[in-house]
């Protein structure tokens, strides 16, 4: 078991935005986390993360974990796509966290990025800027430094939006082949959760408090879960 809450709740300044939490992710999990905007899905990864601490409950997480040793994909980071840098520079740079005041890349973190890249194939960009990208081979160039930082656990905030449903569906699959052939953990926060949960094992449903936690399958089939992806589906066509 590598990350447990238990009566967990976080938020900012005293006020609670996600509570009622009680589950718990394995190593080797896939992990989607759905729910509505504003349902505390962004806080409770910042949680998992140890960014904030809980204001009620606990929170526990395998110590063999370092925060250092987690990779991390936010909003934020997927949506930019100024970055001046070269593909390779960029993967590279996820294995920073774990250098501490040491200025060059070791052999180990050389080849951990050109596995990286081989698993996101995005091999034959290495020498191309980052900018000069489509949106899906951004992401995928995101999710490979991600993975350079992740050692057991790989945390992903919405990683597809904004894609295109098809483009979407491959990432999910690449993530999906990393969690079978590596065995790391993934944590995903996702609105489209009828397209995410098809690769994830388990799903943890949020609206400012737990709703459901438990396998995808079970998940789907519950009144939650067909509710809520059937909203997904009219919000999807009506775009």
């Amino acid at each position: 078991m590598l990350v447990r809450c238990q009566d967990a709740a976080f938020g900012y300044d005293g006020h609670v935005v996600v509570g009622g939490l009680n589950f718990s992710v394995d190593d080797g999990d896939y992990l989607c986390i759905a729910g509505e905007n504003g349902s505390g899905k962004s806080t409770l990864v910042k949680g998992i993360l140890r960014l904030i601490s809980p204001l009620k409950g606990s929170i526990t997480i395998d110590e063999k974990i370092k925060k250092s040793e987690t990779g991390y994909l936010s909003q934020q980071a997927a949506a930019k796509n100024d970055f001046p840098a070269g593909v390779e520079e960029i993967v590279l740079s996820g294995n920073t966290g774990a250098m501490g005041l040491r200025p060059f890349y070791s052999r180990a973190e050389k080849q951990r990025a050109e596995e990286n890249m081989e698993r996101l194939s995005i091999t034959d960009l290495r020498k191309r800027c980052y900018r000069e990208l489509s949106g899906g081979q951004q992401r995928r160039v995101l999710v490979a430094r991600s993975l350079c930082a992740a050692r057991r656990l790989l945390v992903l905030d919405e990683p597809a939006a904004g894609l295109d449903p098809l483009i979407a569906a491959e990432l999910y699959e690449l993530l999906k082949k990393n969690n079978q052939e590596t065995g790391i953990t993934i944590i995903m926060v996702s609105h489209d959760v009828r397209t995410a949960g098809m690769y994830a094992n388990k799903v943890l449903h949020v609206k400012n408090r737990q709703c459901f936690f438990g396998e995808t399958a079970a998940y789907l089939d519950s009144d939650l879960g067909k509710e809520f992806c059937s909203s997904g589906k009219r919000d999807e066509d009506a775009r």
